[in-house]
């Protein structure tokens, strides 16, 4: 569908910030001390983000088609070979995606607040960007590609099934597709995907006025960036050559 390029701007930046909203946030509801669902485990921070999917991508639907990702929206650009509207839906997303860091912030401000205490005070860039378990940024890199092309190739896919696409189901399906693809591949680094979910509140982070917040590793932050962009597109370049 052609939607208008004002649409989409508005529907990216809400869908986004939803998105980014859940994920950051229940990020930091796992990591933060004095949260009631601190430790609780990845199983928790998977299933967050999956339901920041559900509830950002059917909110901007109507708007946009909900891609709420630079990396499916170059899939979807690298497949259809239509590219005037991707600057439009980067846009929003990167604007989305700090809105909802912030959102998480202000949500979680007495925890954040809370780590001037020196003596429990802990690095922070977990609660808005990812982090590698072992840093080693080549295997990191394919890491997520390898996890973007599980995301998107199926994303892909789903369209070619009568029927997903109007009845909303093909939006609850990519939903659990980001909680399988947590739980199965974001051990490693966290599980990115989407550029803008890690670039936007990575920003955020740097610029938020947390005491003793940590570094923003700005050293790592073109992983998670180019990593997904590169498994989209091949994700799309096998969609073309398999379908």
């Amino acid at each position: 569908m052609d939607y208008p390029s004002g649409d989409i701007f508005i529907g990216e930046i809400i869908g986004t910030a939803i998105l980014v909203l859940f994920g950051a946030g229940v990020c930091a509801a796992v990591t933060l001390h004095h949260s009631k669902a601190r430790a609780s485990g990845w199983v928790v921070i998977s299933f967050g983000w999956g339901f920041g999917v559900l509830a950002g991508a059917y909110t901007a639907g109507p708007l946009s088609g909900g891609h709420i990702n630079p990396a499916v929206t170059l899939g979807i650009a690298v497949e259809s070979g239509v590219w005037d509207k991707v600057p439009v839906y980067v846009a929003g997303q990167m604007v989305g995606a700090m809105l909802g860091a912030v959102l998480a912030w202000l949500a979680y401000l007495a925890q954040y607040r809370a780590n001037a205490d020196a003596e429990r005070s802990q690095p922070t860039l977990g609660g808005f960007a990812t982090i590698p378990e072992i840093r080693s940024p080549g295997v990191n890199l394919v890491t997520e590609i390898i996890a973007t092309i599980a995301l998107v190739l199926p994303v892909l896919a789903f369209g070619l099934t009568e029927g997903l696409g109007t009845s909303g189901t093909q939006t609850l399906i990519v939903a659990l597709l980001v909680v399988g693809i947590g739980l199965s591949l974001g051990g490693p680094t966290g599980y990115a995907i989407n550029p803008a979910r890690d670039l936007g509140p990575r920003i955020v982070h740097q610029v938020l006025p947390i005491p003793n917040k940590g570094t923003s590793d700005w050293g790592y932050a073109w992983v998670p960036v180019v990593g997904p962009l590169i498994g989209g597109a091949v994700a799309a370049v096998v969609f073309n050559a398999a379908f």
